[in-house]
């Protein structure tokens, strides 16, 4: 083993076991860990030559980090697909499917006009352009749960069971379609030399392609899945099950991204149809996964630390402001609209609009502009994690104190939403 090996293992597993640390004191904090996760990777030195005297190189480059984003956000996708329990979401369905569709569209775009608008961004050389404005709208237009659920854990039981199941089923749904405007955003930018992508017949081509092969191949692959594990029952073990399960996912995504589909909506419908199979032995494939997924969404925010300096993002502040605000306006306007006639008053939209928070998704995009050919790819990391970091410290501790104060919170039975 090369002594630049064995140094990256050593440095990786140290920072990686004081993740763990800082996630387990963040839940006893009641801060989401990956909070402090990103700020352990933030305070992190990213040169090797600090501390070894190695040839100078960075502890993770940018297509390194890519790459482990990408398998991250493929294990985080199948594990919410996983987690999702049909049944139980089925009365929030509808509304819920508008606000990850619709509602992600239309965010998307509203925030697109914003960038244009605004027309600069900092150490960028080239002007704003559509597919650069439509990219940041992609990469901010996705919510995450686990974030929101972590800050409401002092309200556990006490808030509205449809309110929480909404929010839950929506981050669920929205990361796909976030994953697939991001995909086109950065195909009419021309990633990879690809420019004739940008023509409107190619585009639409282009989203149908990655949305139809990566729903098909997740259902065929989620519902193979189940049938292999439910006619073996010698794999009914919690190791052989995450072995199988994630070879099949491994095969699943890398054949839906070979033949043009999305591999990550595929992911995450396979978890889908897999979780809810009555031939699967469900709690157990939760239980080989949580691991898995953990480790995955840890090693993302970790990264993101490592690569971003804190320069860059104090350099995009104002940037990230007028970023943030737009998507505030945009998310309260767009739940307004939705869910109108959905049986939420207006309390529970105004909360929901407030629970929109940001998290594994923008971070594995702007990692995967970052190292892709588009010239403006450098600019978007500081960008991401400045609206995560705004996100979690300013919006999302106001959430327990708004549930209270707009009287969604009680200590008997929960209210109607």
């Amino acid at each position: 083993m090369s002594p630049t090996l064995a140094l990256l293992l050593a440095v990786f597993g140290a920072l990686m076991l004081v993740a763990v640390l800082l996630d387990d004191m963040a839940s006893r904090l009641r801060v989401p860990g990956v909070l402090l996760v990103l700020v352990l990777g933030l305070l992190t030195d990213n040169d090797l030559d600090a501390l070894s005297g190695l040839d100078a190189q960075p502890l993770l480059t940018l297509a390194g980090a890519d790459q482990i984003a990408q398998v991250s956000l493929v294990l985080v996708l199948f594990f919410g697909g996983l987690t999702t329990n049909w049944g139980e979401l089925r009365a929030v369905l509808q509304p819920a499917a508008r606000l990850a569709s619709l509602g992600s569209l239309v965010t998307a775009l509203l925030i697109t006009g914003v960038v244009m608008a605004i027309g600069s961004l900092p150490e960028v050389d080239v002007p704003v352009s559509f597919p650069l404005a439509l990219f940041i709208g992609a990469m901010v237009c996705s919510t995450d749960a686990s974030a929101v659920l972590a800050l409401l854990r002092p309200l556990s039981g006490r808030l509205p069971k449809r309110l929480v199941d909404l929010i839950e089923c929506e981050s669920a749904f929205n990361d796909p379609v976030a994953v697939v405007l991001a995909g086109v955003a950065m195909a009419m930018a021309g990633a990879g030399g690809e420019s004739g992508l940008a023509t409107p017949s190619s585009l639409v081509t282009e989203v149908m392609r990655q949305f139809l092969l990566g729903i098909l191949l997740g259902f065929l692959g989620g519902s193979l899945a189940g049938q292999l594990l439910g006619a073996r029952r010698s794999l009914t073990s919690p190791a052989l099950l995450a072995v199988v399960s994630l070879a099949v996912l491994m095969l699943l995504v890398g054949g839906t991204q070979l033949l043009g589909g999305s591999g990550l909506l595929a992911a995450y419908i396979a978890g889908l149809v897999l979780g809810n199979s009555a031939d699967s032995e469900r709690l157990v494939l939760e239980e080989a996964h949580a691991g898995f997924a953990k480790m995955a969404e840890l090693l993302l925010f970790l990264c993101m630390g490592l690569v971003v300096s804190a320069d860059a993002v104090v350099e995009s502040s104002l940037q990230v402001l007028v970023l943030f605000g737009s998507m505030l306006l945009a998310r309260w306007l767009m739940v307004e609209l939705l869910l109108a006639r959905s049986g939420f008053r207006r309390n529970a939209r105004l909360f929901i609009s407030c629970s929109g928070l940001r998290g594994a998704v923008p971070i594995a995009l702007a990692i995967q502009a970052a190292a892709s050919s588009v010239p403006w790819g450098e600019a978007m990391p500081p960008l991401a994690l400045g609206v995560v970091l705004l996100g979690l410290l300013g919006q999302g501790f106001l959430l327990v104190p708004l549930a209270q104060r707009l009287g969604l919170a009680t200590t008997t039975e929960p209210p109607q939403a």
